[in-house]
């Protein structure tokens, strides 16, 4: 598997005005600020909008962002193997944020949601700790505290993350139907 065509903070934001941005985030990442522009594509929605996406394509060059670059890179790979070349911003929107790149906030307020990997360590940390607890009342609890442990290492060693995907299906980070669908349109319109 090819490493992604990846575009720095700088080049992105010089190119803002021609690129189709794809936000792989969450809906309620998404909702805390993102690029200008951007079209919020949740990454597990993204085989549903293959074909709206492969019609964008067609019209403009394709950024897929994320937080820190990992589930973009990840959408990246996707569309690659569906024959749609896109590129990723080097560092997410964590980079943009921290070179001062403005984000554009829908309803004009600033919400707060946590990032997925926030989420993950959140439940991952309590996992363990519940798993620990009860082990002291039966051992073979610390067997869950373990398969988080090892959940962990192959998700750092595979560069994906079963509790992210598990996570996302929480109604807190899934995009309303309708949503998913004026996003799709809008993409068709592009």
């Amino acid at each position: 598997m090819t490493t992604p065509r990846t575009l720095d903070t700088e080049q992105a934001r010089t190119r803002l005005h021609e690129l189709i941005v794809l936000d792989v985030r969450t809906p309620g990442e998404y909702a805390t600020g993102h690029l200008p522009g951007a079209h919020n594509i949740p990454l597990d929605h993204l085989d549903r909008a293959l074909p709206d996406i492969r019609h964008a394509a067609q019209r403009g060059d394709i950024l897929v962002v994320c937080a820190s670059g990992a589930r973009s890179e990840n959408a990246c790979h996707t569309l690659a193997a569906h024959g749609i070349t896109t590129a990723t911003l080097a560092g997410g929107t964590g980079a943009w944020a921290a070179d001062g790149h403005a984000f554009h906030h829908p309803d004009g307020t600033r919400r707060t949601a946590w990032s997925m990997e926030r989420q993950v360590r959140l439940a991952a940390g309590a996992i363990v700790l519940t798993g620990l607890a009860l082990g002291r009342l039966r051992p073979a609890f610390r067997l869950v505290s373990a398969g988080i442990a090892g959940g962990l290492a192959l998700s750092a060693v595979t560069n994906t993350c079963g509790m992210a995907a598990l996570l996302a299906r929480l109604p807190h980070n899934r995009p309303r139907r309708g949503d998913l669908e004026a996003t799709l349109a809008a993409l068709r319109d592009h």
